[in-house]
């Protein structure tokens, strides 16, 4: 066999094994799109369904171009694949690319929030009465994969977000594959499981994840196909799920579900901000904590993820009295 395949580039695992570098593999031309349209059965605004997907302004699985269009390139149980989504005359346009271009489609609606019921969430406070009026469009996205929200939710454990979100940039151009089709510069699929498995203790080191939560990712890709299954289970019993995995509590697992479930209760708590924010847009207490945050969102039980949301789309959050957090990048130690 030897001399018949071209050798492929790589770079060495601590394992002793080899970690694929996709960076360097040439974009092919790209096939035909396939095409989906769909009529959601109200006001939709894809900005505000898919912004929770976007890890940063400079993730390599999401881009929102001027034109209005959406971007997304999943790994998903068919294969990789690229999604671009427009909207225009209350009508949604998809076309996707690659292997996973199927399995996308057939889950554009769910993605966009057809399986979500705003009508269910009745606001008891004028704050939020006011929000939903004036974002008609929020729904909430079920994208149906586990994974690809809950690496970049463990990333950004314990850190402010702009370390997380270069971690996750890092790590994807440098380990994921080129997004099939034509898809915008630099857009990239999030590894494999296998993929994140084999990246050297450096690498994580490089791009400033400490051995905590690389520790905990390395765990879960291990049991990425029992991750995956907690799609078809309701929220709750997937957050417990997710939980089984050391170093996977409340705050990572509700995170998660919120993006792969659309999950309308699950509140985020252990959050730094977010019982501040919440206490004082409800209460005009800034100093709330969980057990404060989750008394004010009782009354919205069944929908307190929602109830969170349209809060931070108020813009009603409490000044700031101390500086931002330093951003430390262990990488250069």
């Amino acid at each position: 066999m030897a001399g018949r395949f071209a050798p492929r580039p790589t770079r060495t695992s601590v394992r002793g094994g080899h970690v694929g570098v996709p960076a360097s593999v040439p974009r092919q031309a790209a096939a035909p799109a396939r095409v989906r349209t769909w009529v959601p059965d109200g006001p939709l605004d894809l900005g505000l369904v898919l912004g929770p997907l976007r890890r940063g302004p400079g993730d390599p699985t999401f881009r929102a171009l001027p034109d209005g269009s959406v971007w997304r390139a999943s790994l998903t149980p068919a294969g990789p694949g690229t999604l671009r989504v427009t909207g225009r005359a209350g009508e949604i346009r998809g076309e996707a690319w690659g292997p996973g271009a199927d399995w996308l489609l057939d889950r554009l609606p769910e993605m966009l929030g057809a399986d979500d019921d705003p009508s269910a969430f009745v606001p008891r406070h004028r704050l939020l009465a006011l929000t939903r009026h004036r974002r008609p469009g929020l729904r909430l996205t079920r994208t149906g994969l586990v994974l690809e929200s809950l690496i970049p939710s463990i990333l950004e454990q314990k850190v402010t977000t702009g370390e997380a979100y270069r971690a996750w940039r890092l790590l994807v151009r440098k380990y994921g594959e080129p997004a099939p089709g034509p898809a915008p510069e630099r857009m990239s699929v999030m590894p494999a499981p296998r993929t994140w498995a084999l990246i050297p203790s450096w690498e994580w080191h490089r791009a400033g994840v400490d051995n905590k939560r690389a520790s905990t990712i390395l765990r879960a890709v291990r049991v990425a196909a029992r991750l995956e299954e907690a799609v078809g289970m309701p929220p709750a019993a997937a957050q417990e799920r997710l939980e089984l995995v050391s170093g996977i509590g409340p705050w990572t697992s509700a995170e998660t579900v919120q993006r792969s479930h659309g999950a309308a209760d699950a509140v985020t708590v252990g959050d730094l901000h977010l019982p501040g924010i919440v206490g004082f847009a409800l209460a005009g207490d800034r100093h709330a904590d969980d057990a404060v945050m989750l008394s004010l969102l009782e009354p919205y039980a069944g929908q307190r993820h929602r109830a969170a949301r349209l809060i931070l789309l108020s813009g009603r959050v409490p000044g700031r009295r101390a500086p931002r957090m330093p951003y430390g990048d262990i990488g250069r130690l």
